[in-house]
């Protein structure tokens, strides 16, 4: 696999240099700190990470200003300067939508433009980073005047925190790759904004579906930190690895590439996913909403709200994993999915509605959710299933009581004759719809 570099110009005229490679969805990854997209692509386990990322995908990468091929004679190191970068080089490739990555320090330029951006952000990913700097105020200073007089010094010695178990290879090549990525003063300066940074306020305001990475013993970004954002984001969850090495490119990189896989699968595979269905392209679609999200948030605060919304998750996903239907999207408090079969879509939803039942026996804040379903031939495009069919299934699901299955009619004759129990709800007008809809409650508490 080979990468592609190209420039852009941000709006206030720094050069920003940019790299792609692979193809599918889009996956826009804002590196850590420094870095150098040519020396990066150079180093084989770096490289092969990479590529892991690509794999199915168009990764997109970029030297922020100040470091690697992109200008060095920057001054303004601050966020928004910073997101002025990331928005040079995603409306230079036209992306309308896409994936977007965090590492290290970057974590906080991805949160903040994900959370303005909720539009063109379909998913967040967030590896070995932090909302708030974790340190107490000038912790950092000697790091920062070592960096500024000795830089070769410097690199090494931060070289160490960041790989202290890697062997003397990678910590030989992770001090070049700092010293080569930037010059000291501009090293210093970004390393200084981000002893300052804190996007705590923003965490709620984030409605793409999110992943947090983070490995357990991190001498980087601390732990906790992690999994105290992690709370406070909706739609996120939290996927803790083992080891203390910090760059992802080093150490267990199968288990960062396959948590990332899960909430992105690849290219082909999600293609193959979203479109799968009989030959003529017919697909059962699924919604689920969970009852009072919002009074919920209100009532428990955020981080319990997010741990009733993880119970939420789990359960959905659990079924649609055990009945071959493929999530499409998070919509902030349910999920959209697609089934090649009426059948399996039946199957699922009576299995979310039989979680949550045996869910709520003890849980301290029960869960309740909706389910509508419908079948059509939806069109897909970029990673999404749109028409006539899915905003019918948005509509059963909102018609429905919460613990309730509601199904179209071309649901239930789909599924004739596989012992399903309905009961008809009669012709129903929903939003939106000229002509009335016949739809069938789906008896799941006798089921199975």
């Amino acid at each position: 696999m080979e990468q592609q570099i190209r420039f852009c110009t941000t709006s206030d005229g720094v050069r920003i240099a940019y790299a792609t490679a692979g193809q599918g969805p889009p996956l826009v990854l804002i590196t850590a700190w420094v870095g150098h997209l040519q020396f990066e692509w150079s180093h084989a386990e770096t490289k092969a990470f990479y590529e892991g990322l690509a794999n199915g995908r168009l990764l997109v990468r970029f030297d922020k200003r100040g470091t690697g091929l992109s200008d060095r004679q920057a001054e303004d190191f601050s966020v928004e300067a910073r997101l002025r970068d990331l928005e040079a080089v995603v409306d230079a490739l036209r992306l309308k939508r896409f994936a977007l990555m965090g590492f290290s320090e970057s974590g906080p330029t991805a949160i903040i433009y994900a959370a303005r951006h909720p539009e063109r952000v379909t998913n967040l990913v967030i590896y070995g980073s932090y909302h708030r700097w974790p340190y107490p105020a000038g912790a950092a200073n000697p790091v920062m005047a070592l960096i500024r007089s000795q830089w070769g010094m410097g690199s090494a010695a931060l070289s160490a925190i960041f790989v202290p178990s890697g062997d003397p290879a990678q910590v030989a090549w992770w001090t070049e790759l700092q010293r080569v990525s930037a010059s000291p003063e501009s090293a210093a300066s970004i390393f200084e904004v981000n002893t300052g940074l804190d996007v705590t306020s923003v965490l709620s305001d984030i409605r793409a579906p999110a992943l947090v990475i983070h490995r357990n013993n991190d001498t980087v970004c601390p732990f906790d930190v992690a999994r105290e954002m992690a709370a406070l984001i909706p739609a996120a969850r939290f996927e803790p690895l083992e080891g203390d090495i910090h760059p992802p490119m080093f150490g267990d990189t199968a288990a960062v590439l396959n948590a990332v896989d899960s909430l992105l699968p690849s290219g082909a595979r999600r293609r193959q996913a979203v479109t799968a269905g009989t030959p003529s392209g017919l697909v059962t679609i699924l919604y689920t909403d969970m009852e009072g999200s919002t009074p919920l948030t209100q009532r428990l605060g955020d981080a319990k709200a997010q741990e009733v919304l993880r119970a939420h998750n789990t359960i959905v996903r659990e079924a649609l994993k055990a009945h071959g239907g493929s999530e499409i999207k998070h919509t902030g408090d349910g999920v959209m999915a697609s089934f090649p079969t009426a059948s399996g879509a039946l199957e699922c939803a009576i299995a979310v509605q039989q979680g949550f039942a045996a869910h709520n026996e003890s849980a301290e804040t029960p869960v309740r959710v909706r389910i509508g379903l419908n079948a059509g031939e939806p069109v897909a495009e970029e990673e999404d299933l749109f028409g006539t069919a899915v905003q019918l299934a948005a509509r059963v699901c909102a018609r429905a009581e919460p613990g309730q299955v509601l199904a179209s009619n071309v649901v239930r004759e789909l599924a004739a004759g596989k012992g399903f129990l309905f009961s008809d709800q009669g012709d129903v007008v929903l939003r939106g719809f000229e002509d009335p809809v016949r739809l069938y409650e789906v008896r799941w508490q006798a089921a199975g």
